[in-house]
């Protein structure tokens, strides 16, 4: 009968899909339209803030969940930690909206305001005191931090997640692509770990983000924006916490070190996009490496194209997933 409860996970699929096509619609007649940066002349043509419907899907998935374990099974275990990490998420999705309707180009947000609004976000796990205080790191084994993890290493978890994922973007596909692989594994460590719960949680942003990369892969017709990837990385974060798997979720996270240290080189202000050439080729739009879609282009040669790019980074990406599955 429990196997009832995976009807969240459509819930999710259903309403994303059934949803998006009027989003895009709706922004095309309004003209809410953002510029396709790596296509010749950086056409003005996809539907801006995705994001929106995808949160808003994942949210009401995890709603008829807890409806569901409630009415059907007369239970509400976990309740407290779901509302606390749905709490996160729509604080962070509506920072991310924030940054969309200001504008990259306009500078949007300073790299500050989302740190410090992040940090914010993350109190409701904070005051439930969720996850529990030893952690098990590669290399050093358990180590137990106490107080300092509820105080400190939560909000950096979550801040961090938040902030970071937002970097590896920029490319059709690219954001929602890495959402499925990462969270798909989360969940199935989740649910191997005994949190079937956070399982099904996870399955419901997958789900979404599903529904979502049909509309968003090459050629997009709606961009995720700041609000989908803000949230998926704080559900990253999230799962790792209340799961008590964060060793899984820092390998499966290293993809993203690489990609700060090289946005770091860059000062924080090179972007990520290709140079279009008109076959529909890209080639580096700077003499060096400022992020693994510049190191996918070089690797890639004159063949690449933001197809190969987005696969290429997928490819780097199951590569840590497969390595955090051997080390469970």
């Amino acid at each position: 009968m429990e196997y009832l409860l995976l009807i969240s996970v459509f819930v999710s699929f259903a309403l994303a899909a059934l949803v998006l096509p009027t989003w895009i619609r709706k922004c095309r007649e309004i003209d809410l339209l953002w510029e396709d940066m790596n296509k010749v002349g950086h056409p003005r043509n996809v539907a801006s803030s995705g994001g929106i419907i995808i949160v808003m899907a994942f949210v009401l998935g995890v709603l008829s969940y807890v409806a569901l374990k409630t009415f059907l099974f007369g239970g509400t275990a976990n309740a407290l930690d779901i509302f606390a990490l749905l709490s996160v998420i729509l604080i962070l999705g509506v920072v991310g909206l924030t940054a969309d309707l200001l504008g990259w180009k306009n500078n949007g947000l300073s790299i500050k305001i989302r740190v410090v609004l992040a940090l914010v976000a993350s109190v409701p796990l904070v005051v439930i005191n969720a996850g529990t205080s030893s952690v098990s790191l590669p290399f050093f084994g358990a180590v137990n931090f106490g107080i300092f993890f509820p105080l400190v290493l939560i909000p950096l978890a979550v801040a961090g997640a938040a902030t970071t994922y937002n970097f590896l973007a920029g490319f059709n596909g690219l954001e929602a692509g890495q959402g499925i692989l990462i969270l798909s594994f989360l969940s199935f460590v989740a649910y191997a770990t005994g949190s079937p719960w956070l399982a099904i949680v996870g399955l419901c942003m997958v789900a979404s983000l599903i529904a979502f990369y049909f509309y968003n892969k090459v050629p997009a017709k709606v961009f995720p924006g700041d609000m989908m990837t803000y949230s998926t990385g704080a559900l990253i974060a999230g799962m790792a916490i209340l799961g008590n798997f964060e060793k899984i979720a820092l390998i499966v996270f290293i993809p993203y070190f690489f990609e700060i240290i090289l946005k770091l080189r860059g000062g924080l202000k090179k972007h990520s996009f290709g140079i279009p050439r008109k076959d529909g080729t890209l080639k580096l739009p700077y003499k060096k490496i400022y992020g693994l879609e510049h190191l996918a282009i070089k690797v890639l040669g004159k063949g690449a194209t933001e197809r190969k790019v987005t696969y290429l980074i997928h490819a780097f990406q199951i590569i840590f997933i497969l390595l955090a599955f051997l080390v469970m």
